[in-house]
């Protein structure tokens, strides 16, 4: 008999569509893709350049499990500039990219049968990842008219004397909204007086919009900044998702179990990426402002056209590169005789009719939204909305 824990971790739902897609691009079909999780640009120079450095250099060995010194002192610089944030080396352990990070700090964090508070709409893999680390995710349904943002009182209602920790995700995937600290502060607060834990993935936090700021839960006090493991990274700011870089920032005793963990299960993370890593942090910030800009303008592109296709909605995102679109106006409604009931139905039709591929919000805990990322350039941003309006408009 197999694992029956691996056998329990559910696939993701848009493998199907993802495969269609692949063949269909190497049958030479022209497809739109709005499901991408990454920057589609490069990697900065001057950070490419660190790892040639790093290379030529012979830094190509192991390095401590936690990190190099170096790196590990650059995240701390990092915290103190950019978030308020106090923290040594002790406290900080370097990953094989931020979803690794994830799995270190409920591995540290959960005994068998632990619930971790997830609301909903999450990432797909946080379920996934408090699965495998023998916890049992308590999925929160929050609500569109409060911007799918977790509230005290929602808190409460899920909470039982399992409750271990809160995954909290600022800027969200895939809603791409933002807590402000008013907001942070009461989750605070409600993990200190019940005691728990909140696993705060800060990934996005660069790559916010307008006069909106990035507020770190730890950094509202010293009660939970003991009770907070922040997860970062540089994948999503830097252009960086294949150098495989995430880290995470709490207590010494829990950095020590986590490093102690990745020790055995993966040792140090990429040596030459480590050194990259270094230069994105404390090198010129102009690459970031510049990405950040031309992300602002695709958004605000999507928004607007969005807006204008009749059934369609959605709520401006304020962070990350994502539109969570709701879609709950075409279910019901049909395509050459095909009823579409669901996200998938519809995503599943757009990709054969209009060669369109988006995320279906079935794996994201929102059965009736969809997933558009404007990580494309915005030409080919705006000919995929274009489709995906026609689409809409043949629907009967």
């Amino acid at each position: 008999m197999f694992s029956k824990k691996v056998q329990a971790i559910s696939p993701s739902p848009t493998l199907a569509i993802d495969a269609k897609a692949k063949q269909m691009k190497a049958d030479g079909i022209d497809v739109i893709g709005f499901g991408a999780g990454e920057p589609d640009f490069d990697t900065p120079v001057h950070i490419r350049e660190a790892a040639i450095k790093a290379i030529n250099d012979g830094f190509t060995r192991y390095t401590p499990v936690a990190g190099s010194a170096d790196l590990l002192e650059a995240i701390c610089q990092k915290f103190r500039r950019d978030n308020g944030l106090q923290y040594e080396v002790k406290n900080i352990v370097v990953s094989n990219g931020a979803k690794h990070s994830l799995a270190n700090a409920f591995a540290a964090l959960l005994n068998p049968g632990d619930e971790v508070i997830v609301p909903a709409p999450y990432w797909v893999s946080y379920p996934e990842i408090v699965k495998m680390n023998d916890g049992v995710p308590v999925i929160v349904e929050t609500v569109k008219e409060n911007n799918f943002k977790i509230t005290p009182k929602e808190l409460q209602q899920a909470l039982t004397d399992k409750t271990k920790a809160i995954l909290l995700n600022s800027p969200n995937n895939p809603t791409g909204q933002v807590y402000n600290r008013a907001e942070l502060e009461a989750i605070a607060d409600f993990a200190v007086e019940h005691d728990l834990y909140v696993v705060s993935d800060e990934i996005y936090e660069k790559l916010i919009y307008g006069g909106e700021k990035h507020v770190s839960i730890a950094s509202l006090g010293e009660a939970i900044k003991e009770r907070t493991i922040i997860v970062n990274g540089v994948s999503k700011a830097y252009a960086m998702t294949g150098w495989r870089i995430g880290f995470t920032a709490s207590t010494a005793t829990l950095a020590k179990m986590m490093s102690s963990l990745q020790s055995h299960m993966a040792s140090n993370a990429n040596s030459i990426a480590q050194k990259a890593t270094i230069a994105a942090l404390s090198g010129p910030q102009d690459c970031v402002a510049e990405m950040r800009a031309a992300f602002a303008a695709r958004r605000d592109a999507m928004v607007e056209k969005i807006a204008a296709i009749s059934g369609l909605s959605c709520i401006e995102p304020l962070g990350a590169f994502y539109v969570f679109v709701d879609v709950s106006g075409m279910l019901g409604r049909s395509c050459r005789g095909r009823t579409i009931k669901t996200s998938d139905d519809f995503a599943a039709v757009l990709l054969e009719e209009k060669q369109v591929t988006v995320v279906p919000g079935t794996g994201f805990g929102a059965p009736e939204f969809i997933r558009l990322s404007y990580a494309l350039s915005m030409e080919k941003m705006l000919e995929g909305l274009e489709r995906i309006d026609a689409f809409v408009r043949s629907l009967e």
